[in-house]
């Protein structure tokens, strides 16, 4: 093996000693640099599984040294470039994706050859430059072909039309109303109810749009809606929109319970009137649909759908935004009662109920169907573990401010 080869061999060593924190940096400066890219959580999610694909395929290129035809994107890589075409992210946001992390990655890099000599330094910057440039070419060529292909069939189909008015609808710039309303077949005059779907568990394309069908139809009986807009966000998620009738948004009450037997979650809104209110129900739904990705965040299947308003989590909505100022303020309200284990998150659930339900034992033990004993015992064990005692309780909204962003945000805010 050259020598060049050799220490090469022995940078690729050492960088994936460092490679999770390697890929951790990659993502923040990403998303810090590239507004476009900072979604939801599931295309965060994807996003560093395709960085972190991509950077174990360039280990394996620079160390092996084969030739660049073979190279292959990786799928998460090409999985992440459709799902940008898919939601109108243009692909120069992604060719910069990668132009960034080129450079990220030889920072990282060249860190590490300070104890070589200078001969050996120069030499082997040259051969990692080259071979990462050819990397690079192969791949940024690749994904950009899975972006177009994707961008075209998406484009070309319905739901890809109306996500593009969609889009222009929310984006806040001038649009033609009337236009849109005839691309769409949906009055932008009524009182709107947004939704964002998404399977309780991994299920193929067709289903999920017969699933959202037999939920837009429930939905509209239930409500009595003048019209309802399905719009596909990707493969895996979808927004409903129904317009109420005349009166609606005063009959709101509870909203939309699940249907029975239903296999996908719902985020729903508030019912907001006109276009103002198609946006504004629209924000809301994505909103309740982060939280709940960040509670079930890493859990295959989190049980039976969960079908949950705004309304439940507006307070937590409005704090999400700063996470680490909402876990400071939880472990400063309920102290010892913050820890992330079976036994705190047993203790808070019953002290939140018990609190919503106005300090009563009973209507708490209906309400988790347990006797009142011990709701009764569960809520002074709560109370001790509060940093002032049992008389923490009485401040009453700090603590159920607390314990509601526990319930939400989960493992993101606990000690």
């Amino acid at each position: 093996m050259p020598m060049e080869q050799a220490l090469v061999g022995q940078l690729v060593d050492r960088l994936r000693g460092t490679r999770e924190a390697m890929i951790a940096d990659l993502v923040r400066l990403t998303l810090v640099q590239i507004d476009a890219l900072d979604h939801d959580a599931a295309t965060r999610s994807l996003l560093e599984a395709s960085l972190s694909e991509n950077v174990v395929a360039a280990l394996n290129f620079l160390q092996q040294d084969f030739a660049p035809e073979l190279l292959e994107a990786p799928s998460a890589a090409l999985a992440y470039a459709r799902m940008l075409a898919q939601r109108d992210v243009p692909l120069s946001a992604l060719v910069r994706a990668y132009r960034i992390g080129h450079s990220r990655v030889l920072d990282h890099a060249f860190a590490h050859l300070d104890d070589l000599p200078a001969e050996q330094r120069v030499s082997l910057v040259l051969d990692v430059v080259r071979r990462s440039a050819l990397f690079m070419d192969q791949i940024c060529e690749q994904v950009g072909r899975a972006y177009e292909r994707e961008r075209e069939r998406w484009v070309a189909s319905q739901g890809g039309v109306r996500q593009q008015w969609v889009g222009a609808l929310l984006g806040g710039g001038p649009v033609d109303r009337a236009a849109a309303e005839r691309a769409l077949r949906y009055p932008l005059d009524a009182v709107h109810v947004a939704c964002t779907l998404w399977p309780v568990a991994a299920m193929a394309s067709f289903d999920l749009v017969t699933a959202v069908d037999e939920v837009r139809a429930y939905a509209v009986a239930v409500l009595r809606a003048r019209a309802a807009l399905v719009v596909p966000t990707d493969e895996r998620e979808a927004r409903l929109w129904l317009a109420l009738p005349a009166g609606g948004e005063r009959r709101w009450g509870d909203g939309l319970a699940a249907p029975e037997g239903t296999v996908l979650h719902a985020a729903v809104g508030r019912p907001g009137a006109g276009l103002p209110g198609f946006r504004t129900s629209a924000r809301q739904s994505a909103q309740v649909r982060e939280i709940l990705a960040a509670k079930f965040a890493g859990v295959a299947t989190p049980g039976a759908a969960r079908w949950v308003h705004f309304a439940e989590v507006a307070p937590v909505a409005l704090m999400a935004g700063d996470l680490p100022a909402v876990r400071e303020f939880v472990a400063d309200t309920l102290g010892e009662l913050a820890r992330r284990d079976a036994r705190g998150a047993t203790l808070r659930e019953t002290l939140r109920v018990f609190l919503a339900h106005r300090r009563s034992h009973a209507a708490a033990a209906r309400a988790m169907n347990l006797h009142r004993n011990s709701v009764q015992y569960r809520v002074r064990r709560a109370t001790a573990l509060l940093p002032a005692g049992a008389d923490g309780s009485s401040d009453d909204f700090n603590v159920r401010a607390a314990l509601l962003a526990a319930h939400w945000l989960g493992d993101a805010v606990l000690k």
